[in-house]
């Protein structure tokens, strides 16, 4: 929940109920820039050297930009002549490209009993070949319920012919392995 804002020389901190703030830009810009000497680097890319960062401000100021530094931890840090709110708008730009380029894999689980007849098998690992198309991964889980847990050893081949009808398919990246009352295995996409 947002409390209130406060603008402080292009740095926008809001603070949440519990009074805490969280800046939006972790770069310094302007005069929040105390370091004795910095190296500088123009608008156009070129390095202009090493100078104070009075020096470097005046600069920024004479070209009407700002100086923010971009490698903090560069000795010296390395500041830059750029207008800040393009670089900002640029920065968002290629994170959302980022972001929606990026894939994300899901962990499908498919559940069995020891007891699962033949057809229902064939069905089960249908879908699991559906699942592994799309590129997502697939947890194979068979669940033991009162007296089944007296025949665990007996019921570890259904992992295994799982696996096997997969194996064009898929490799098997978790092998089978007894947690509580469920057997499991993991199963990836073969590349």
């Amino acid at each position: 929940m947002l409390l209130w804002m406060k603008v402080d020389s292009y740095a926008i901190r809001f603070f949440d109920v519990y009074g805490r703030y969280s800046t939006i830009s972790s770069l310094m810009i302007n005069e929040q820039i105390r370091d004795r000497e910095v190296r500088v680097i123009d608008a156009d890319g070129n390095q202009l050297g090493i100078m104070s960062s009075q020096e470097a401000m005046k600069l920024a100021q004479e070209a009407d930009l700002d100086l923010v530094k971009i490698a903090p931890g560069a000795k010296p840090p390395v500041c830059k002549i750029i207008d800040y709110g393009k670089y900002r708008y640029e920065q968002s730009r290629k994170e959302k490209q980022a972001k929606k380029n990026q894939k994300m894999i899901e962990i499908k689980e498919i559940r069995m009993s020891p007891n699962i007849d033949t057809n229902d098998l064939n069905t089960k690992i249908n879908a699991a070949k559906k699942f592994l198309s799309k590129g997502n991964k697939v947890k194979v889980t068979l669940r033991f319920r009162g007296r089944e847990m007296a025949h665990v050893n007996n019921s570890r081949h259904i992992l295994d012919e799982f696996a096997e009808a997969l194996s064009e398919f898929a490799v098997i990246e978790k092998q089978p392995k007894l947690e509580g009352r469920n057997m499991s295995m993991m199963l990836s996409e073969k590349k």
